[in-house]
Parts: structure tokens; C-alpha cells; sequence
């Protein structure tokens, strides 16, 4: 299979406030998924798509309990059940984010002609206060045969930034390219 080049020559420098983790953090997430999807990996909506539709639903319990056409004293016990609906429902948004998604920054399908039959959950962690970035790269469904381990890689965010804070996008994109190989490579048979 053919990699594709990076188009970074078209493209301006990626430049993060490097006071703040939470720009340092989108900037790399963001690479990292250019970096996958360049890889053949086909992002995987399902996840969000579900999250935008119990969110959705969220709204319109608001909605209809907001505009019920009775006034308040006769409307009570309507407005308590959607309260207690909101309430339930999005404890039901705040488990799945905390179950499924933890940390997860990017779903994929299994890249077109490969013979896995499953996708990637790649996820990251920069704690505040902290420099070092975690980026791991696991199996969508870790019970399936075709699974690999979860790899992973800590390092420091400093040697893929400049002191301008612009990102050194050639070294970080070396660092995934070598966890998803990592991660590809096929596991060795013991006999």
C-alpha cells in the first residue's frame, strides 16, 4: 500500500499558545487524526452521531416541558417527569462518554482491503501541569480475533514544539507513524 505525502507545503505552521495544555492537546489531536485518516483509517461516526441524538432528545424534553400549554399549578406533575427524563437521560450521555469513549479522540472503520476486521480507538492524555502527551492506538472491538494489543507511547510535548510555540510537524508525525506500524505489525506466532 502506497502512503500518501503530507501536504504540508500549502498549508500554514500550526502554532499553540504554550501556556495552555488545552491548545498544546487540540493541536496534536488534530494532527493525529489528519495523520490516521492519511493512513487509509475512514473515521467511524457512529459514537458521536449517537451522542447527537440523545442530546437532540435532551432538547426537545426542555422544549416541550418549556412550552406545555398549561400554566404552572396545573402542570406540575408533567414538568417533575420531564425534569426526572432530562435528568435520566443525560446521566445516560455522561455514562457513555465515561464507558465508551473515555480519552478517545478518533473511531475508525478498518482500513479499505485490509483484513482486519476492526477499526481503531486512538486516544490521548496531556494532564495539566504536565508536558507529557499520551497517545495510545487500541483495537475497536478488543474481543475480536483480529485485534492487536494496545500500543502506546508517553513522551514530552517540548521536542514537537518551537519556543514560538509553533509545532514541528515532520518529527510528531514520525512518532504516530511509528505507534500505528507498531500497532499494525502482525503479532508473532509462538509454536
Amino acid at each position: 500500500m502506497q502512503k500518501k505525502k503530507p501536504e504540508t507545503a500549502n498549508k500554514s505552521p500550526k502554532k499553540a499558545n504554550l501556556l495552555d495544555h488545552h491548545s498544546i492537546k487540540h493541536i496534536l489531536d488534530e494532527f493525529v487524526s489528519e495523520i490516521v485518516a492519511s493512513r487509509g483509517y475512514k473515521e467511524d461516526v457512529r459514537m458521536s452521531n449517537a451522542r447527537l441524538l440523545i442530546g437532540t432528545v435532551v432538547i426537545i424534553v426542555a422544549l416541550v416541558a418549556q412550552f406545555y400549554k398549561k400554566k404552572f399549578p396545573e402542570n406540575r406533575d408533567f414538568l417533575i417527569a420531564c425534569i426526572v427524563l432530562y435528568v435520566v437521560i443525560n446521566v445516560l450521555l455522561q455514562l457513555i462518554g465515561y464507558t465508551k469513549e473515555k480519552d478517545a479522540i478518533l473511531f475508525t472503520y478498518p482500513p479499505t482491503g485490509s483484513f482486519t476486521s476492526t477499526g481503531l480507538v486512538v486516544s490521548s492524555k496531556l494532564s495539566r501541569f504536565s508536558d507529557l502527551y499520551t497517545l495510545t492506538i487500541s483495537s475497536a472491538d478488543p474481543k475480536s480475533i483480529s485485534a492487536n494489543k494496545p500500543v502506546h507511547f508517553t513522551k514530552s510535548v517540548t521536542q514537537w514544539f518551537t519556543k514560538e510555540g509553533i509545532m514541528v510537524e515532520g518529527l510528531f508525525r514520525r512518532e504516530v507513524e511509528i505507534l500505528i506500524d507498531e500497532y499494525a505489525r502482525e503479532p508473532k506466532k509462538t509454536e
